[in-house]
């Protein structure tokens, strides 16, 4: 049930690169990224790439989520009924109905209901801990909440249903998203191997196993689990994208690219996907591709920051400055937040000769984050930029 969203961050040369995960947490990149563009003494941050979601389907993110191209995915869990038609079994199916509504209390009613009828059955305690994390708005960022009181009581009632039935998987599944959460990431990581071994045709199971391999730096591995879940669950377009972010982290871009073309035929509309196969592009090089996907993105969704974002870097890198700095300030307009946009901006005004804008933007990129190195190593190419200029 455990829905959530990280970033990967990989730095070499002066450029980051920023990835959008669902139930995942850092990871750097097989290689090291190359260069897309030398500007004149600063380096533009590259934008947001790939989002990886761990369930089936995502809806688009708010203005306000900084530095993400896609939103923590809907709960869309494995049901927990059976359908053997007991009295039990109709009240799990109840509850298993009432939860995908966002009905929290009728399914929390049923799912008791169904304990006190099967007290020896490990799914009543599953569907109990759906319910009472998502009525709690938990955190669902990897290692965000380590002593979050919600997940611990989750993850001893989990506990206690594998008691009932250690060969439960979806008990197991549950206990490996809690545990990623808190921060337990050798436990976590059996926990989903176990639901694999358990639920080898639920493409959830190899997704969330994939998503933490990603978090734990095992990128080889998780694609062998991402990729199985689309072989699974091939008409999803979130298991497509999870996949298209490992193979990106991989350096496999032009396969990533060809599991995105696929998400755009199964979902044209949708506007994160255009900016994913946007910047995928990008990392090729490739502008006369990445532009209509990126300005796409921003037509379909004109409220969405980094996708505005987006489509200023790849301005920027294109030649067209004023278009990039119009771009960003939008997006930094839409979420001030956004720190890549202050970057960006910053550089594109730099290039233009707007070197006081230039060094305001560097500032305000590091008030928002002190410990992000870009936006200092920007100041001081700009320092020595000024210099420079100044020498006789």
């Amino acid at each position: 049930m455990l829905r959530s969203k990280t970033e990967a961050v990989g730095r070499a040369l002066g450029i980051a690169w920023v990835f959008a995960l669902a139930a995942c947490a850092p990871t750097p990149p097989a290689s090291e990224p190359t260069r897309t563009v030398a500007a004149p003494g600063l380096t533009p941050v590259d934008p947001p790439t790939i989002p990886v979601d761990s369930r089936p389907d995502a809806e688009a993110p708010d203005a306000g989520e900084a530095e993400a191209s896609a939103p923590p995915p809907a709960p869309v869990p494995v049901g927990l009924a059976r359908g053997t038609g007991t009295p039990a079994d109709e009240a799990l199916a109840a509850g298993d109905g009432a939860y995908l509504q966002d009905q929290w209390d009728l399914a929390q009613q049923a799912y008791v209901r169904a304990a006190r009828l099967a007290p020896r059955d490990p799914a009543p305690l599953v569907g109990q801990v759906r319910v009472a994390l998502a009525k709690a708005d938990t955190p669902t960022n990897h290692a965000a909440a380590p002593r979050n009181p919600a997940l611990r009581q989750g993850v001893t009632k989990l506990r206690q249903a594998l008691r009932l039935d250690p060969a439960y998987g979806p008990a197991h599944l549950e206990l490996g998203r809690a545990l990623l959460v808190l921060d337990e990431s050798d436990e976590a990581l059996s926990a989903l191997r176990r639901a694999v071994q358990l639920l080898p045709s639920d493409p959830e199971a190899h997704s969330a196993l994939g998503v933490a391999l990603l978090a734990t730096g095992r990128g080889q591995d998780a694609v062998g689990s991402l990729r199985r879940a689309v072989e699974l669950d091939p008409g999803s377009v979130a298991r497509q994208t999870n996949l298209a972010t490992a193979l990106l982290l991989r350096g496999q871009a032009q396969e990533a690219i060809r599991v995105l073309e696929k998400a755009v035929v199964l979902a044209p509309s949708d506007g994160r996907i255009r900016t994913d196969l946007g910047t995928a592009y990008l990392t090729l090089q490739d502008l006369r591709k990445a532009m209509p996907h990126l300005r796409s993105a921003v037509e379909l969704e004109p409220g969405r920051a980094t996708f505005r974002s987006n489509l200023g870097y790849g301005l920027q890198i294109s030649g067209d400055h004023a278009g990039a700095i119009e771009q960003y300030r939008k997006a930094i307009e839409l979420d001030p937040k956004l720190g890549s946009a202050w970057i960006n901006l910053g550089t594109a005004l730099a290039q233009t000769g707007q070197r006081q804008e230039a060094r305001q933007a560097f500032e305000r990129a590091i008030a928002l984050d002190p410990t992000d190195p870009r936006p200092r190593s920007n100041l001081q190419e700009l320092d020595e930029l000024e210099r420079d200029a100044s020498a006789p």
